[in-house]
């Protein structure tokens, strides 16, 4: 049995399709399609006609690859970029009616859930008590448990694109002044979480997500060609000295240093600040770089619990758009 994933994120819209017959989602075959939904959405606003169009096209091309490669309809989710828009619901009716795949959001506090059910499997059971840190564009997911999902999660709005837009957008390289101003900002508003973390003293800690990949190698760690396998790990001293040497760059120039690829070169070093800090707040010395994250976390849920509990998702945005309290608050009580 082949399943497809289809995942709107901050920059592109990425296809995985996995043989999930054996109880682990193996993939066959990915695909991207590059739409920069953040370059043309402020934080908070609404998604522009002509993004929406991108959007369509992208997820119809997704649609059509999944079928080509024998997968079931697509298990479709939108992240943080079009989570927040204020006209969310009308970008999601314009999807389901124009290419038939019920794209929905998720909230973030479920993001963090599935994210930390991805870093559980690829690390197992020896490494005990977790605790996980995931940078996307639009925000920053955090969750700690002990068992297979969370015993606490946390979504903020501390994504390495928004960041980029609110605080970098007119300097290049930015002034001092506006890295320590960014730097208070995720200190406040991680303190709390922060404190949950240090008080619950976890045995292991992991990152996922492109920017700590590309951290990681830009610290000194393998590079993606020597396979998911190799261990990767990052530690806070070795990424406050990368944080001075993006610091001094323009991004154009950023994107030369190894690991820090071109499109993601601007919001490099938002990403960077955000993750030190939150690794210094939450007193991790030391992440190991996890190759699994939301898509694999989406996967392994539909694997474990059927495709009844992502039916339930959809049926509550599609409530939502008829008038419901908001499918955020429903989902995070019932904890899908």
């Amino acid at each position: 049995m082949r399943t497809s994933v289809v995942d709107v994120g901050s920059k592109t819209v990425r296809l995985v399709v996995s043989d999930t017959d054996g109880g682990a989602p193996l993939p066959v075959h990915t695909s991207k399609w590059r739409i920069r939904l953040s370059e043309q959405v402020t934080p908070g606003g609404p998604v522009p006609e002509r993004a929406v169009e991108d959007l369509v096209e992208a997820v119809t091309a997704a649609d059509r690859t999944a079928t080509r490669w024998g997968a079931s309809g697509p298990l479709a989710f939108a992240t943080a970029v079009v989570r927040g828009a204020p006209n969310r619901l009308e970008v999601l009716r314009a999807v389901r009616e124009r290419t038939g795949v019920e794209l929905c959001t998720l909230p973030g506090e479920v993001e963090a859930e599935l994210t930390f059910l991805a870093a559980r499997r690829w690390m197992g059971w020896r490494c005990g008590p977790l605790a996980m840190l995931d940078i996307g564009g639009g925000s920053l997911e955090v969750a700690f448990g002990r068992g297979r999902l969370p015993d606490f999660a946390a979504s903020l709005p501390l994504g390495a694109a928004r960041l980029t837009h609110e605080y970098f957008e007119d300097e290049d390289p930015p002034s001092p002044e506006r890295v320590r101003a960014l730097r208070r900002r995720v200190r406040h508003q991680l303190r709390d979480v922060a404190a949950r973390i240090r008080w619950e003293g976890p045995r292991t800690a992991v990152a996922t997500s492109r920017t700590f990949q590309q951290l990681g190698r830009l610290c000194g760690a393998a590079p993606g060609r020597h396979g998911p396998f190799v261990e990767r790990q990052l530690s806070s001293s070795a990424l406050r000295v990368a944080i001075d040497r993006l610091a001094a760059l323009p991004a154009a120039e950023r994107a030369r240093l190894p690991g820090i690829s071109a499109p993601r070169s601007v919001q490099s070093l938002a990403g960077a600040v955000v993750a030190h800090t939150a690794m210094k707040l939450t007193g991790l010395g030391t992440v190991t770089i996890c190759p699994w994250a939301l898509r694999e976390g989406v996967l392994l849920r539909h694997i474990e619990d059927g495709p009844s509990w992502w039916a339930e998702i959809t049926r509550l945005n599609e409530k939502e758009a008829a008038g419901a309290e908001p499918v955020s608050l429903r989902i995070a009580a019932a904890r899908l």
